[in-house]
C-alpha cells in the first residue's frame, strides 16, 4: 500500500462558490434526498477506482461548492487502486463536527444467493448516507451556532473481505491523517429503508448518541430512532473511536437487501431520509 503525505489536517482553503444565506430557514427535503439516491444509482455501481465512482465524486464536490462549502480532496492509493476522500467545510466555530458517509459501493453482492458475482446497486448502502449529507449541505445554516461542520465522503469502505481488501480503507486513512480534534463524529449509513428502525449502536459514544436521539424524539421520531442497544457495527465511525474520539454510527442494519442486487431505489423512502436529515439539521443548528 502506498501512503503519501496526508493532505487533510487543517481547514481546507480551496476556493468555492459562496451562496448568500437565505432569509428564510431551509427545511431538509426527503424528496430531494431521494432524487439524489436515484441519480447515484443511475451512474452504475460506484466501485472504488471505477469511472462511476470518479464521476459521483466530481458531482459531490461540485454540489458542495455550489452550496457554499469549501472543498478539498484526499487522494491515495491502496491495492494499486486510486482512492479519494472528499471534504466540504462550512462555519468558523471552534466546535468541529464531522458528518461522514461512504460513497463507494460493494463490487460483489456476496449475500445474494442468485447473483453473488454481480455488483451492488447501493441505493441504501452508500446512496442514502450520501443523499442525506448532500441535502444537509443545501439547508444547513451555522451562523451563531459556534460550530464548524465537515461533511466527509469516504471512499473504499465497502470492499471488505473481497479480493484481499479490508473494510474502512478511506475512513481509516482519513482518521489517521487528522491533525485537528473534532468534538463529535457522526457517520450516516443505510438510513433509507422504508421500514426504518434505527437502534442505538453498541460501540458508539452513548452520550453523543443520546443527544441526537433526544432531538429525534423532540421531532416525533421515537418510533424510528429506538432507544435500545442492538447491533455492534464495524463501520466508518470505528477508526475515530479507536483514536478516542466521540463517534456515533446512525445506521438501520435491519435492511433485508444489504449486499444484494436488490438494494435499489424502490426500497428507499423519502420520509426515512427526511427523518434522519431533519434530526441532524436541528441538532447541528442548535446553539
Amino acid at each position: 500500500m502506498e501512503q503519501p503525505a496526508p493532505v487533510i489536517g487543517s481547514t481546507p482553503t480551496l476556493a468555492a462558490t459562496v451562496v448568500p444565506p437565505s432569509a428564510t430557514p431551509l427545511v431538509f427535503s426527503g424528496a430531494r434526498a431521494y432524487s439524489s439516491v436515484e441519480q447515484q444509482v443511475a451512474l452504475g455501481p460506484r466501485i472504488t477506482g471505477s469511472w462511476p465512482n470518479r464521476n459521483l465524486g466530481n458531482q459531490i464536490l461540485n454540489q458542495l461548492a455550489a452550496n457554499g462549502w469549501v472543498t478539498q480532496t484526499q487522494v491515495f492509493s491502496y491495492m494499486n487502486t486510486p482512492v479519494r476522500n472528499l471534504v466540504g467545510v462550512k462555519g468558523t466555530g471552534k466546535d468541529i463536527i464531522i458528518l461522514g458517509a461512504h460513497y463507494d459501493t460493494r463490487r460483489r453482492a456476496d449475500r445474494d444467493q442468485q447473483h453473488p458475482d454481480q455488483p451492488v446497486p447501493g441505493a441504501d448502502d452508500g446512496g442514502s448516507g450520501v443523499a442525506v449529507l448532500l441535502e444537509l449541505s443545501r439547508v444547513l445554516r451555522l451562523n451563531g451556532t459556534g460550530k464548524q461542520v465537515w461533511l466527509v465522503f469516504f471512499d473504499a469502505e465497502d470492499n471488505g473481505d473481497l479480493d484481499g481488501w479490508p473494510w474502512l480503507v478511506g475512513s481509516r486513512y482519513f482518521a489517521n491523517s487528522l491533525s485537528i480534534t473534532p468534538t463529535a463524529v457522526v457517520v450516516v449509513d443505510m438510513v433509507g429503508d422504508m421500514q426504518q428502525d434505527i437502534y442505538l449502536e453498541r460501540n458508539s459514544n452513548q452520550a453523543l448518541a443520546g443527544r441526537i436521539w433526544d432531538v429525534a424524539q423532540g421531532l416525533g421520531y421515537s418510533s424510528q430512532f429506538i432507544r435500545q442497544l442492538k447491533w455492534s457495527m464495524l463501520d466508518d465511525h470505528t477508526p475515530f473511536l479507536e483514536k478516542g474520539l466521540p463517534a456515533v454510527d446512525v445506521i438501520d442494519f435491519d435492511y433485508p437487501y444489504w449486499h444484494t442486487v436488490q438494494d435499489t431505489p424502490d426500497k428507499i423512502s423519502p420520509d426515512s431520509l427526511a427523518r434522519v436529515g431533519r434530526t441532524l439539521q436541528v441538532w447541528l443548528e442548535s446553539q
